[in-house]
């Protein structure tokens, strides 16, 4: 269970990492975008095929759910769920960055490792220091998570 709950983290915190990157969170010498607009700039790299009026919308989405799917998975709610979505949204990333950087960008910042990861998470189903556990009907989830450790 340490694993999922390694997981849950490395994913979560992962994520909104990312998230308060682009709202300048971060030191500049550490930042990828540091601000808004740069990170809308990276997107327009990474979606030339989409008109210029529509990349704010798509940063706009693109945040959106990677800080609501990161902060879900962090905290445990609903977990499958939005760990599976995290995965997906992952490998969006993976593949628009492959497909307009090429193969090394992703390689580098382990974003289909990252994908990988999310995905796992969302097959492990026993509930470990999960907020899903407070809202479960299900004595189960408890007495598995305290066999487990």
């Amino acid at each position: 269970m340490v694993l999922k709950l390694f997981l849950r983290f490395g994913v979560g915190c992962g994520m909104l990492s990312a998230v308060a990157d682009r709202f300048g969170f971060w030191p500049a010498d550490v930042a990828a975008w540091g601000n808004w607009q740069s990170f809308l700039d990276y997107t327009q790299v990474l979606n030339p095929w989409m008109p210029g009026m529509l990349i704010p919308y798509l940063g706009i989405l693109a945040t959106v759910a990677e800080a609501l799917f990161g902060l879900c998975v962090l905290i445990g709610f609903k977990t499958e769920f939005f760990a599976k979505w995290s995965g997906i949204l992952l490998l969006v990333f993976a593949l628009a960055m492959t497909f307009s950087l090429g193969i090394k960008a992703p390689l580098d910042y382990s974003v289909f490792a990252a994908s990988g990861a999310a995905f796992a998470l969302s097959t492990m189903k026993t509930k470990f220091l999960e907020l899903d556990m407070v809202f479960s009907n299900d004595s189960k989830d408890i007495e598995s998570s305290d066999q487990n450790r």
